[in-house]
């Protein structure tokens, strides 16, 4: 009566009936569970339920028949074919998974190439079809390996030059001895790395594009200063009027070098001549991917800096900004902060000027003695007062703050004022001052004021990080 469950179809078939469900319900579970972790390997999941296993269940079921088909065809050979090469597929994946896809940053499997992948898995599925064929159609693929075998002979020697290229593209993206952005030196030149790809490497260079051939940098070695622990130097070369005092211009290009906020600690820029106005300013920088960031800001404050040397950047003469209307305007707007009549300040105007910072430039430098008091136009700019855990904001200074309040008494100053967006100030020498408080002293009176003040917003300030009081209200003007 159940004679059939003694025939050799019974079992594979309970096997399907059972077991296939059982699997599409594994596999299923399991690709939902690596989808809501983010984690690798979806795609083998997928790869395994949608195809490997009902191709597997189907080869089973077909096994246990016999002619199935016409003569000429034979289902069972074709199913495993397709079977063994979605196997192939899947192995291959596994292998990807598990060698490449989960490998560590920075680690050598991270860094093989993605094209390089590509290449051996082709290999990989070419030699793995070959043997398929052979086991499941008895077919005699040793002529066609042969054959491969000498036609990439002479591919290869035909192609030499270039697949070296190649090849050495490949060799240079696997190991990894620079990054996009990074700065490196070959044959003395040195560059910007823009693009790397399998025939070359394309350097950014003050004199442009360079493109580098893998196989030389192969056969040849650079220079990764991206990576050095020394401190990276720009060359910025400027021009100067010739009449201007060489020593006057280097001081104003050192000065403003060495205010840059990349400058390397404990080093400082070079100032050196080329005659005819011509400036050559080396600037050691913390890092190469600064470097085109330090080149634009050197440039930008030198120009406010070069004006109110009174020097002449680029060979400009003349400042159309410092113009006698202007000057008069500006002793208006502070005719009563200064005390001055009608009559005064046109007579006040031929001897005080108007000055210009750029942002992030410092317009007043501890431990010095101020040369004039600054009163500011338009424009803001942070008084910070220097501490062991880092700068405390004193004061935002706005239109009509002042600047160098012990001008006066000439004493120096610990507070730094940087300009936080463009600053237009009225500067009045301290000539002009000890001139207006003989006669004024009222204004005396309003700097010893606002010392007072300034002081008390010093203190309230370091009260409230912690810190000492001062002991001299000089030294937070």
């Amino acid at each position: 009566m159940f004679d059939f469950v003694t025939q050799s179809w019974f079992v594979p078939a309970i096997i399907v009936v059972v077991g296939l469900p059982i699997v599409m319900i594994v596999l299923t579970e399991l690709h939902g569970a690596l989808v809501r972790s983010g984690a690798h390997g979806t795609r083998v999941v997928l790869l395994l339920r949608n195809f490997v296993a009902p191709t597997g269940a189907l080869l089973l079921l077909l096994a246990q028949t016999a002619d199935v088909g016409s003569p000429t065809v034979n289902w069972v050979r074709i199913v495993a074919t397709i079977f063994g090469f979605l196997v192939i597929l899947a192995l291959l994946g596994g292998l990807n998974l598990v060698i490449f896809e989960t490998a560590k940053t920075g680690s050598w499997r991270s860094r093989v190439p993605s094209i390089f992948i590509e290449v051996v898995r082709v290999i990989l599925i070419v030699v793995c079809l070959g043997v398929l064929f052979s086991v499941v159609w008895h077919a005699d693929v040793g002529g066609l390996f042969a054959a491969l075998g000498v036609g990439s002979i002479v591919i290869g020697l035909a192609l030499q030059n270039a697949v070296g290229g190649v090849v050495s593209g490949l060799l240079l993206l696997s190991e990894a001895p620079f990054e996009i952005d990074e700065w490196i030196v070959v044959d003395g030149v040195r560059g910007q790395v823009v693009e790397v790809n399998w025939r070359s490497v394309h350097l950014m260079t003050v004199n442009g594009l360079l493109i580098v051939p893998n196989s030389s940098l192969a056969d040849s070695t650079f220079l990764n200063i991206t990576k050095g622990d020394g401190p990276f130097t720009n060359d910025i070369y400027v021009h100067f009027a010739n009449e201007d005092p060489p020593q006057l211009v280097m001081d104003v290009c050192d000065q403003t070098a060495n205010s840059l906020p990349m400058i390397y600690p404990g080093q400082s820029a070079t100032i050196s001549t080329w005659g005819k106005g011509k400036y050559e300013v080396e600037i050691p920088i913390t890092s190469p991917a600064l470097n085109g960031k330090s080149i634009r800001m050197f440039n930008t404050r030198l120009w406010y800096a070069a004006r109110r040397a009174g020097l002449h950047l680029d060979k400009e003469w003349g400042d159309p900004f410092q113009t006698p209307e202007r000057l008069v305007d500006a002793v208006k707007t502070f005719a009563g902060a200064l005390y001055l009549a009608t009559a005064d300040i046109e007579t006040l105007a031929e001897s005080v000027s108007i000055e210009r910072y750029g942002e992030g430039e410092i317009m007043q430098r501890p431990m010095l003695v101020p040369d004039a008091m600054r009163y500011i136009i338009n424009g803001t700019a942070s008084l910070t007062y220097p501490a062991q855990g880092g700068d405390i904001v004193i004061e935002t200074l706005s239109h009509a703050s002042v600047l160098g309040l012990t001008a006066l008494t000439r004493q120096p100053v610990v507070t730094t004022a940087v300009a936080l967006t463009d600053v237009e100030v009225l500067k009045v020498p301290v000539a002009v001052l000890d001139t207006l408080v003989k006669t004024r002293p009222d204004l005396a009176r309003d700097i010893g004021v606002e010392l007072d003040h300034r002081r008390a917003l010093a203190d309230a300030a370091l009260k409230a990080v912690g810190v000492a009081e001062t002991e001299d209200s000089s030294m937070i003007a």
